[in-house]
């Protein structure tokens, strides 16, 4: 596994080592669930490229966007799930195709014992999830709609580098929690603005960066 050498080269080379002989790498087709709501956890995602989108849903199935995961990153809700060992309480869904390594839970304890370097990135991913959710509850609480959508959207690029989004206006409705009809209007005045570019499953919003 070449990227597990370049994006975890940070690493002890016998954690490194560790990795590659219990890791099993798989690959995730965009929309594919790696973890659901609900499932015991018996290993956790390193990712090694790609963008998995973390949220949680309610009983109606709309969906709160928590954060993304990208490559050189773990999941620190899962992480969570592991160390107390209760059901999962996110979902983590391939936002586009994505490669990782899934890595047995029990290895978390061990780990941070042994290894210096994976203590400090299990402590420095809460820490980033947690400024992250705080982020999240402040655009919820103090941010327009409209304003949440462009967020949505620059957060989008600032994980992956993308400019554009295929879906659905319903996808993007459940992902920030409203109607399709209020995300169709919206979509459409920042069309009429000149900010994005709408065609069929298909946004444009390279203007908006």
């Amino acid at each position: 596994m070449k990227n597990l050498n370049i994006k975890y080269n940070f690493f002890e080379k016998e954690l490194q080592n560790e990795i590659l002989s219990i890791g099993v790498k798989k690959n995730f087709e965009a929309n594919e669930f790696l973890i659901r709501e609900g499932q015991f956890i018996s290993s956790f995602p390193l990712v090694l490229s790609g963008l998995i989108r973390i949220s949680r849903t309610n009983d109606d199935g709309n969906e709160l966007l928590l954060y993304y995961l990208k490559g050189n990153e773990v999941c620190a809700m899962s992480l969570t799930c592991c160390m107390t060992k209760v059901t999962s309480n996110i979902n983590a869904v391939a936002e586009e195709p994505a490669e990782v390594i899934m890595l047995p839970v029990e290895l978390l304890d061990s780990w941070i014992s042994k290894y210096p370097t994976w203590k400090q990135f299990v402590m420095q991913t809460f820490q980033n999830r947690f400024r992250e959710l705080l982020d999240t509850v402040d655009s919820i609480a103090f941010m327009k709609l409209d304003e949440r959508l462009i967020k949505h959207f620059k957060d989008r690029n600032l994980n992956s580098g993308a400019t554009t989004f295929t879906g659905t206006h319903q996808d993007l409705a459940l992902q920030l929690n409203t109607s399709r009809e209020v995300i169709s209007r919206l979509l459409k005045k920042l069309e009429n603005d000149g900010k994005i570019k709408l065609s069929r499953n298909f946004i444009n919003f390279s203007k908006l960066l």
